[in-house]
């Protein structure tokens, strides 16, 4: 799942560090790219708000998860690896369910019992089995927080375009998870009521499908691009 697994170390070299954060951002981005988390990806994006908190909590776990992973990896043997990891990972989601409840609780109850399922999220318990265990507590943390910012960025993305299109809003509610002052990002479309596929499954299917698309005509331009100067670069020499 990560082509990092071999390289990266406690003394990870900044070139190291930064395919890191490529991958997670963009070449192996969980929802893009690896179609990972499909679940929350389609049923909390009706809102770039729910995106965005649903994403923030993920990164949270993903973090601290690979970190605590890349921490014991050498005291938990292969065959119970997986309970541990379990047991770490919804351990660390009971704490984010709590806090959100606690101090977050407008965006707790639409987001609800999709907190929980962090616990099941394909990406976490992947991270943890394909990079956290195999590499050092500081290549974990940025593998975490580039994985979960490629998450994030993934369902704010999804969020924004399909509460667009479905509400005629953009970051509906925003202040119940970044606060008061950012109201003014609560942005709403006069005279459009919006479709109401968008907010629909097929619609946020639909979505992904067109994102996904634009990824791959992205990448095949730029490869494209690279065989050119590729080509380019021996005549230049001759």
């Amino acid at each position: 799942m990560s082509g990092n697994g071999g390289r990266s170390g406690d003394n990870s070299a900044g070139s190291s560090l930064g395919s890191i954060m490529k991958n997670g951002l963009w070449n192996q981005n969980v929802v893009f790219a690896q179609l990972l988390a499909m679940c929350p990806a389609m049923a909390v994006t009706t809102s770039g708000t729910n995106g965005l908190g649903m994403g923030l909590a993920t990164t949270a776990v993903l973090i601290v998860s690979n970190v605590l992973v890349s921490m014991i990896r050498h005291t938990v043997s292969s065959q119970v690896r997986i309970p541990v990891f379990v047991v770490l990972i919804a351990t660390l989601v009971t704490i984010v369910d709590m806090a959100m409840n606690a101090w977050l609780h407008d965006l707790y109850k639409v987001l609800g019992l999709f907190i929980a399922l962090i616990v099941v999220n394909c990406a976490i318990l992947g991270r943890a089995e394909a990079f956290a265990v195999k590499n050092g507590v500081v290549a974990s943390a940025v593998d975490g927080l580039a994985m979960g910012l490629g998450f994030t960025g993934a369902l704010t993305l999804i969020g924004l375009i399909r509460e667009f299109l479905g509400a005629g809003t953009l970051f509906a509610q925003a202040a119940n998870l970044l606060g008061p002052s950012f109201a003014f990002l609560e942005i709403k479309m006069p005279g459009y009521g919006g479709a109401l596929l968008m907010i629909l499954p097929p619609g946020g299917f639909a979505i992904l499908g067109f994102l996904l698309a634009g990824k791959r005509v992205m990448e095949s331009r730029r490869d494209a691009r690279g065989k050119e100067n590729s080509a380019a670069a021996p005549a230049v020499a001759a």
